[in-house]
């Protein structure tokens, strides 16, 4: 039994040490030259300012994120459920529409907070 995960562990152990040895590498051979402009946040050209005390925070970035992960998790459930739908049966039906009745309160919520409009 233990021979089948063998190659998943080989793998994983194989992404450790590229990502351990990447970093290492990087970080030996990289310049080290660091000057104030390397240092500050990068803000596509324009200098960054505070913003004041009492200003809400736009979350609009924040709600289009949110609609990609809704549509893409449902993309992932939904193919594997109409791949194998007939196999399923009356339990698959049942989970499928709670998963969609789920999805749906998202997209509403979405909706309603004015993900969906674009300026």
């Amino acid at each position: 039994m233990a021979a089948m995960y063998t190659p998943i562990l080989v793998l994983g152990a194989i992404a450790v040490v590229f990502g351990i040895v990447s970093v290492a590498i990087a970080s030996v051979v990289g310049p080290s030259r660091f000057n104030r402009a390397k240092l500050e946040a990068y803000e596509c050209g324009i200098d960054p300012t505070p913003a004041p005390r009492g200003l809400r925070f736009p979350v609009k970035y924040y709600l289009t994120a949110m609609l990609f992960i809704v549509f893409d998790i449902e993309i992932v459930f939904l193919y594997p459920w109409a791949v194998h739908f007939d196999a399923l049966g009356t339990f698959g039906l049942v989970a499928m529409a709670l998963f969609v009745f789920n999805v749906s309160v998202a997209y509403a919520y979405e909706w309603r907070r004015g993900g969906l409009a674009w300026d």
